[in-house]
């Protein structure tokens, strides 16, 4: 399988899976699409940033893929509010890029069976995300400005 970029973190995957090709289907939505489906699915009747809907519940520490159908692995769906997104981006002084960036591998995380239930998920979900970004060039999403 040919990395197409390089983020370290999903080495384990692409070596338990060599032939494998994945798919991930990522939607930009409006503020009341993802409300709609956060009050579906969350019981939480207001918009969100992202949204993530796995093809199948994956545990992270077994870096097996869901069943290929065809060749193709789907991993699942990750929505974006566009909206939220661009509001959050101004008011944390984020570029817009930069924080879609941040949503799109946090919504990875999740199709891949990571979660921030708790404190102790939460805080391995934050540094994978935070060591992912810097590899990519982006600064700690999580570090207040000025701070």
């Amino acid at each position: 399988m040919q990395q197409a970029f390089a983020i370290p973190q999903l080495k384990p995957y692409l070596e338990k899976n060599p032939d494998s090709v994945v798919e991930v289907a990522v939607v930009l939505a409006n503020d009341p699409m993802i409300q709609g489906l956060n009050a579906s699915y969350r019981k939480q009747d207001k918009p969100t940033n992202v949204l993530s809907f796995p093809q199948e519940p994956l545990n992270p520490l077994e870096y097996v893929l869901p069943e290929s159908v065809e060749g193709i692995s789907m991993l699942g769906d990750i929505i974006l509010a566009y909206e939220t997104i661009d509001k959050e981006a101004k008011e944390e002084g984020k570029t817009l890029t930069d924080h879609i960036h941040h949503l799109v591998i946090h919504g990875l995380l999740h199709l891949l069976g990571y979660d921030h239930e708790d404190n102790d998920e939460a805080e391995i979900m934050e540094n994978l995300e935070i060591q992912i970004l810097q590899s990519q060039g982006i600064a700690n999403p999580y570090e207040e400005l000025g701070a």
